[in-house]
This record gives C-alpha cells, sequence and structure tokens, in this order.
C-alpha cells in the first residue's frame, strides 16, 4: 500500500538543522499520522506521497516549506511584572532559551522563547522556534494501511482541513472538506 491522503502512516525520520540533529523517532516508535489531516509539513506529506513501506527518502525543506521565516515582529519586549506568580517574580521560567506558555489580548495561546531577560522587561521571541531554518529530512516508510476508528481517536478524532472545526458539530467555516469523511 502506498502512502496517500487518509491513509494511517508510519515513519522513521531524522531531522537534521545546521548540520545537527534536531529531533529524530525513536527506534521501534515510528512516528504514526493520518496523511492529508494536516498534522504534518504539507511538504514534509508531499515528499513522501506514493512511497511505500521500506521506501527512503532525503528532502530538504527551505524556511518558507518549513516554518516561516523569522518575524521580526513577533519579537517583543514584555513588562518584567507580567511573568509575577503569587507576588514573585517566576525566575524559574525567566532565563534564556526557556519557552513560556502565554496568552494574547484575545486569549489565544502561544509559545514564547525567553531570548533576554533585562532590569525592567524580558524580550520574548514568539516565532516558531524552527522559523528561518531549512530543514533537512531522512525519511524510511515504515508501514502505511487504512485509518481505524481508533486512530481518529487516538489523532484528536475527526477535523476540518479548513479550519480544524470538529466535523461532528459540523465545521466553522461552512467546509465539508474532513479528514474522515463525515
Amino acid at each position: 500500500m502506498k502512502v496517500e491522503n487518509s491513509k494511517m502512516v508510519s515513519v522513521h525520520y531524522t531531522l537534521t538543522v545546521d548540520g545537527q540533529i534536531a529531533d529524530q523517532s525513536r527506534e521501534g516508535q515510528p512516528l504514526q499520522f493520518v496523511c492529508g489531516a494536516g498534522m504534518l509539513l504539507p511538504k514534509f506529506e508531499g515528499a513522501i506521497m506514493g512511497k511505500e513501506p521500506g521506501e527512503k527518502v532525503s528532502f530538504t525543506l527551505e524556511p518558507k516549506d518549513g516554518y516561516g521565516e523569522i518575524i521580526p515582529e513577533a519579537i517583543v519586549d514584555l513588562p518584567k511584572d507580567i511573568f509575577m506568580v503569587d507576588g514573585k517574580l517566576a525566575e524559574e521560567i525567566l532565563f534564556v532559551g526557556s519557552q513560556v506558555p502565554m496568552s494574547d489580548a484575545e486569549g489565544h495561546r502561544m509559545l514564547g522563547t525567553v531570548k533576554e531577560v533585562g532590569e525592567q522587561t524580558v524580550k520574548m521571541d514568539f516565532n516558531h522556534p524552527m522559523a528561518g531554518k531549512t530543514l533537512n529530512f531522512d525519511v524510511e516508510v515504515v508501514e502505511v494501511r487504512d485509518v481505524t476508528p481508533e486512530d481518529l481517536a487516538s489523532q484528536g478524532g475527526c477535523h476540518c482541513h479548513d479550519c480544524g472545526g470538529d466535523c461532528e458539530g459540523g465545521c466553522d467555516c461552512g467546509s465539508d472538506d474532513c479528514n474522515c469523511g463525515c
């Protein structure tokens, strides 16, 4: 069976960035995903489309095809006092490289990386950690099979491709483009 949309795919992979291994699957624990469900980078899925178990492929994704370019406006100085918890500065999270979950004024959740801790401010980077990076993948297709209801439940259920809404309740955007055919 070949990799195609709406199939459960298992792969072993190694991601190399700047000559260093940035991520990889563990032996005996391949990455599993429903192809075409929007869980992985579209160009990643495109590179393995049509492959069969046992086939290997190496490919490179430029930033625009990976996690995007660095957006300078996503690097901001925030007042240090917003990192107060119970009247005390949360020093255990305020160090360079720390990833801190935060929310914007509209309640959107995002992950920021501490770039610098100053006297009055904390410089936070809300770009994806891999933004601006060239991604080099070595991938081996391990298994391709039909999707089961159990797979859908373990992958977060049934979702709309266009807006991420729950198909059973109707997609928020009015689309019928669901990953499970409902």
